[in-house]
């Protein structure tokens, strides 16, 4: 299976190459380079299609008790124009997907669904109505998603943008606006922790407003960036992505997402096992590592305990000796890569909290052997959060 955005025609012209990712999409790899479209967004201002993601419509008398039982966090207290970050759990209190949520008005909401669980995610919610007055819409092929990101993207959307005043939207906030006689939703959020805007936009004038806005944005350097530095942005400020570094085997307490959590709440989908996971305490952390030197672990690598058996900035060589030289396997890398911003190699793992105190040393497993490495807080770029704020 191969699915396609509504921009699909200008990646496979433009992107160097297109790649399989989360919902059987085809992504663009990259445009010109990861370290250039990365360092773009971060100084200027950068573009990426994520009409991967999904987005279910939710109407109806019950719409918000639907979604307040489905959520970890709280959605009762919202306003319209607001949007709300929570997790989705099943009753083992294992995450179905990372969502956000955003409400319309008191009887309509949309809720935004990550890419690969898109389908699982929007069938959940629908299974979740069916003795509740709501309706449940899966809109996701309506909607294309354009993503402006960095410190430059209010300066640039204040350009083309009418009907909306930018300099008012808070973060996590929403209004609707034209850009080129084009009706678009613009939210303040993003994935790359930096000031930035979700635009959600009619399917069938998606490719049209792209070309505009890649021609307006000229004056700013804007570039658009692939899912390459997509993963290189968000590991920085160490943001999941479902796949490898959430799904339904790890809970938000194993994922560092537990502060999102609302135990008040007295009913919601897989309370009873969360506050049972709370009072045991989970054995494994979803942590942030920094490689000694350029290379890279491996997505599924193991972590071992302790340094023995390798040189300071060197790799142990793979093979029968490798657990003796490395010590005990105390986790798994979920993701890995350069982080240009911060200058160096930065991977995530989920590793035992025994072994998961910032500064201890570690050894990972890379492509060419065993590599040192260090427990690091995350996030590693920006960790008071100053640029969100603009």
């Amino acid at each position: 299976m191969e699915r396609r955005t509504p921009l699909f025609d200008f990646h496979a012209r433009t992107a160097n190459k297109m790649v399989k990712g989360g919902g059987d999409f085809m992504f663009p790899f990259e445009y010109t380079s990861n370290h250039e479209e990365h360092v773009n967004t971060r100084t200027q201002v950068g573009m990426q299609d994520l009409s991967t993601m999904g987005e279910v419509d939710v109407k109806g008398p019950d719409a918000e008790r639907l979604i307040n039982h489905l959520m970890v966090n709280e959605v009762g207290d919202l306003v319209p124009g607001q949007v709300r970050y929570s997790t989705m759990c099943n009753g083992n209190g294992g995450i179905i997907d990372d969502v956000t949520i955003y409400k319309l008005n008191s009887q309509h909401f949309m809720v935004v669904t990550s890419s690969g669980p898109r389908k699982k995610t929007a069938k959940w919610i629908s299974e979740k109505a069916q003795e509740l007055r709501a309706y449940v819409t899966d809109v996701t092929g309506a909607i294309a998603l354009p993503v402006i990101q960095g410190p430059r993207s209010r300066e640039f959307l204040a350009s083309v943008v009418s009907g909306l005043d930018l300099s008012g939207l808070k973060y996590f906030r929403f209004g609707f606006g034209l850009i080129n006689e084009t009706e678009v939703l613009i939210s303040r959020s993003g994935y790359t922790g930096e000031l930035g805007y979700e635009l959600y936009v009619p399917a069938e004038e998606a490719a049209v407003l792209w070309e505009y806005l890649l021609n307006a944005g000229s004056a700013f350097r804007l570039k658009p960036y692939g899912v390459l530095t997509m993963n290189t942005l968000r590991i920085e400020k160490a943001y999941p992505l479902y796949g490898n570094d959430i799904n339904e085997n790890y809970t938000p307490f194993h994922a560092g997402l537990d502060r999102w959590i609302r135990f008040e709440k007295k009913d919601f989908v897989g309370r009873d096992a969360l506050l049972k996971l709370r009072e045991q305490r989970v054995d494994r952390r979803w942590t942030g590592l920094v490689m000694e030197g350029e290379e890279p672990a491996s997505v599924n690598g193991k972590v071992f305990a302790g340094a023995q058996g390798g040189s300071a900035g060197g790799a142990v060589s793979v093979g029968v000796k490798e657990t003796t030289a490395a010590g005990e396997e105390i986790g798994q890398v979920t993701c890995s890569n350069r982080g240009h911003s911060v200058g160096k190699t930065l991977a995530m793992a989920y590793v035992d909290c025994a072994h998961a105190e910032p500064g201890r040393r570690v050894l990972v497993q890379g492509s060419k052997g065993i590599v040192p490495a260090v427990v690091a807080r995350t996030p590693f770029f920006d960790p008071d959060g100053a640029r969100l704020r603009g």
